[in-house]
Formats: structure tokens, sequence, C-alpha cells
């Protein structure tokens, strides 16, 4: 079934700003700049210990630069995607067939790098009814692992957190536990928010949904924000000041024995927090 958060992608209109302002909020270089000619689109690839963040702009014409430019134009840059992995997408698509939904055929993509190099995979698109609004589909790998980089104590490390808003906790659940096999770890009504809020967990990121109730008659669900792991948030905070990113005091996180700041520039719209783990295993 569905084994990890492959990765979250970011529509940008400027791919060269958008890279050098992730490079200054994670401490790192990117592992992949690539194009995939037949989409018109690029991308910049920064990896981490179990996922990676894609930047995605338009560099000419096809399907893909269309899309980008219309999310740009309806929405403006931010959060675009959410791609969920699996190593075995064929015995995916047969429980979501055995679940009563129809998919369109598996399609095979890859990108080019600047050194000629290539990646293949192979893709699902997923029915309105399973995304209810995310940009979101399935991918199974066929080429290998993208390089990590180590990095200081102050560089990113992981992504901790995945946010997203819904009007349809019952149905987010039947969609993500019961037909995906993801594991949902937390249940839980937070009464000085009146929300309830559920974790799911895979691949030691966590898919925080909250609740959002509206008047809509139909289920949607939208992304909202991130949150990175750091080792020392101190030594973060200091290196993201020196390069001239707002970022606010370090403060208690809402988890208990973790520190947290918001960073308020340089992300391109999206939403986005440090976490360190105080209390190490």
């Amino acid at each position: 079934m569905i084994e990890n958060v492959d990765h979250i992608a970011i529509v940008v209109e400027d791919l060269d700003s958008a890279e050098n302002n992730y490079k200054k909020i994670f401490g790192i270089e990117p592992v992949w700049r690539g194009k995939h000619t037949d989409l018109g689109t690029s991308n910049v690839l920064f990896n981490f210990e179990n996922t990676y963040l894609e930047l995605l702009a338009a560099n000419g014409a096809g399907i893909g630069a269309d899309f980008v430019n219309n999310t740009i134009s309806e929405k403006g840059e931010g959060l675009l995607g959410l791609v969920l992995g699996t190593k075995d997408i064929a015995s995916f698509r047969d429980n979501i067939f055995k679940s009563g939904f129809l998919l369109s055929d598996i399609s095979n993509g890859h990108g080019i790098n600047e050194q000629n190099e290539k990646r293949e995979w192979l893709y699902q698109f997923l029915p309105n009814e399973l995304t209810r609004g995310i940009f979101s589909f399935v991918i199974q790998h066929k080429s290998v692992d993208l390089p990590f980089l180590n990095g200081d104590k102050s560089t990113v490390k992981k992504l901790e957190q995945v946010v997203i808003n819904t009007n349809d906790v019952d149905g987010f659940i039947n969609i993500y536990r019961d037909i995906y096999g993801i594991r949902l770890a937390l249940d839980s009504f937070i009464e000085a928010w009146k929300k309830r809020i559920l974790f799911f967990r895979l691949n030691k990121t966590t898919i925080e949904v909250i609740e959002n109730k509206n008047d809509e008659d139909i289920a949607k669900d939208s992304l909202w924000g991130l949150a990175w792991g750091v080792q020392d948030i101190i030594e973060a905070r200091k290196r993201l000041l020196s390069n001239n990113i707002k970022v606010s005091d370090i403060r208690p996180g809402v988890k208990e024995d973790t520190l947290v700041a918001t960073i308020s520039s340089h992300t391109n719209n999206v939403p986005t927090l440090l976490i360190e783990h105080t209390k190490k295993a």
C-alpha cells in the first residue's frame, strides 16, 4: 500500500529565486536540478532523511506548464501537491479497484538533470473522490534513491509534519487509514480550539489533519503548511537570521519536549515551522 510521503511539491514563478530561498532555509544544496521536457516544467529537489521537496516551475509549453501557470494565476505561489509513495503500484491499483473507485492507466514519467542524468518513475493519478481538492498522486520510483547531504546541526534534517485542513474528518479517515493503509496514530478533540485533530504517521512524518467545519456539502481537503525538523533550533535560528530570513523567537511546541520557531519570509507563501525534539531517543 502506501509506504511514505514520497515528496511535497511547491509551485513557484521563478525557480532560481525559490531555490535560493530554500537553500537559505534548509542550509543545504539541492541534489537535483532538472526538466520534464514533455511537460514544459523545470524542478529543483532537496532531499531529507524521510522525503524530498520539489520546487516546480513552468519553463515552456506543455500540460505541466499550463497546470503550473493556471495554479499560480488562481492561487499564487505555494503548496501544490502531496505525493504518496509505494513499492508496488499494481497492488495499490488492485486495492483501489476493490474499494469501488475507478482509475486511469498508470503513466510513465521521467526527468533529466543538468548532467543529462535520467530519473524514471511510474505514477497513478487519483480520482477526485480520493483527492478531495488536494493535487495528489501515487508514485513508484524506478531509479535509485536521491543522494542525501548531511549538513550540520543547524540544517534541516527531515519533514516533521504536513498540515492539512478538512471539513470532513471521518471521510478523511476512511480514505487515508482504511483505503491507503496509513496508520492513524491520534484522533483527538482539542477543547481549546473546538476542533478535532488527526495524526497519521508514516516514514517518520506526521500528516496532521485539522477539522474546519463549514457549510459546504462537498468534502474538501487542502494543504496548509509544513514543519521541518532540526537538531539544534538555536543554531538553526542563528543561521536563518544571518541570511536575513525572518524567524520568530523560539517557544515551547504544542507537543511535549519540543521547541519551535516560525519562519515568515523566503517561503514562497508556505506556512513554515521549525521543530527540535529536546528529549532525544
